[in-house]
């Protein structure tokens, strides 16, 4: 499915926005998402459905000095 996330299209197999973030490795990492301007927290993640053409923003966390 042909999805955009942080402004760059993406095809992936993914049903949920869980499924998204476990497809980029941040599952269990500090992460904000906002999926069609909505900002959804993690417990929101395994049940909001993703659709062709959804556009998500995935905001990870780094330290750094």
């Amino acid at each position: 499915m042909e999805l955009v996330i942080n402004g760059r299209t993406a095809s992936l197999e993914a049903r949920t926005i869980q499924d998204v973030i476990d497809h980029y490795g941040l599952a269990g990492r500090p992460v904000v998402v906002e999926a069609d301007g909505e900002v959804l927290t993690a417990p929101q993640w395994a049940d909001t459905a993703v659709r062709p053409g959804m556009k998500i923003e995935i905001v990870h966390f780094v330290g750094g000095g």
